[in-house]
């Protein structure tokens, strides 16, 4: 019997270690980024400027590592400076950062908002119809965006939106993802918690309202953190669909960045991880329960 939890607790401390492993190799890069921006110019070029230099060389040039790189997690002298630039001194890197915000959260609220209202009719009401019309966002859903990205290019340039914040916001707000997550979670409400409403003699708004929302609560939050993350990192819609620098969010100001001054670049991706850490951390708990009740309701 002892022996038995022995190998019981030698297998849990085990497979406890492994893990902790693989959660700090994962974690080690977004450490590395944090830290390493509080280095200064000289500390940074002293332990990497042997790859950046690499990275950056010409195409067609041969480069190669000469000295072996140091990477630090504990910079030898704590500096601001990086953070003095791109805070005050170099406005256009907050000009970009509030450009992702505006871009962003638009896309966000009212996909969130245009999902809920389509998927509580694919879910109360079925037909042959309204089953096609599914089927299409599924698809839709499937193809990446690079697919879609010309349609959306033509229908933008149609609309006299092209090379405007429109033709991203409005591209965005109509996505399938957030319809087929909510959906799916919707057609799983017994449909007892709908005609005990009815009996009360709830309206089909206050159905949708009263029961479907407070229900899909932590899904929603779910889906707002996904649209959030999936958006605040896009990069390949400005660049096809604003034409003007000036409109481009930071996601696609980054790459810039880091042909320039390394030291900015580990400072600017730590304050452009930010927000996405907040939202993370803010709804973890919605998050876990949208993914755990996502196939059923919470009992």
């Amino acid at each position: 019997m002892k022996l038995r939890r022995f190998r019981s607790l030698a297998a849990k401390t085990l497979l406890l270690v492994i893990a902790a492993a693989f959660a700090l190799l994962f974690l080690a890069p977004t450490i590395l980024t944090i830290t390493n921006s509080f280095m200064t110019s000289t500390e940074i070029s002293a332990n990497y400027g042997q790859i950046f230099q690499n990275a950056t060389a010409k195409a067609g040039s041969k480069r190669y590592i000469a000295e072996r790189v140091n990477l630090k997690f504990i910079p030898d002298h704590v500096s601001f400076s990086q953070y003095s630039t791109v805070l005050i001194r170099s406005p256009e890197y907050l000009f970009k950062f509030w450009n992702s915000v505006i871009l962003v959260v638009p896309i966000v609220v009212f996909q969130v908002l245009v999902a809920s209202f389509a998927a509580y009719g694919f879910a109360r009401y079925r037909g042959r119809l309204r089953e096609i019309i599914f089927f299409s966002y599924i698809i839709l859903m499937l193809m990446p965006y690079q697919v879609t990205q010309v349609p959306n290019y033509l229908v933008s340039d149609w609309l006299h939106i092209l090379n405007t914040r429109w033709a991203i916001i409005l591209t965005g707000i109509f996505s399938p993802l957030a319809v087929f997550i909510l959906t799916k979670f919707m057609r799983r409400i017994p449909i007892t918690y709908v005609e005990a409403g009815k009996l009360d003699g709830a309206s089909e708004w206050q159905i949708f309202t009263k029961i479907y929302m407070p229900l899909a609560g932590g899904v929603l939050y779910s889906v707002a953190i996904l649209v959030f993350i999936d958006y605040w990192n896009m990069v390949e819609q400005p660049i096809i669909l604003l034409s003007n620098p000036e409109l481009h969010p930071l996601s696609v100001f980054l790459s810039k960045i880091n042909s320039g001054e390394i030291g900015l670049a580990f400072a600017v991706a730590t304050i452009y991880m930010v927000p996405t850490l907040l939202m993370f951390l803010h709804g973890e708990e919605h998050l876990v329960e949208g993914i755990t009740y996502s196939g059923g309701i919470k009992g």
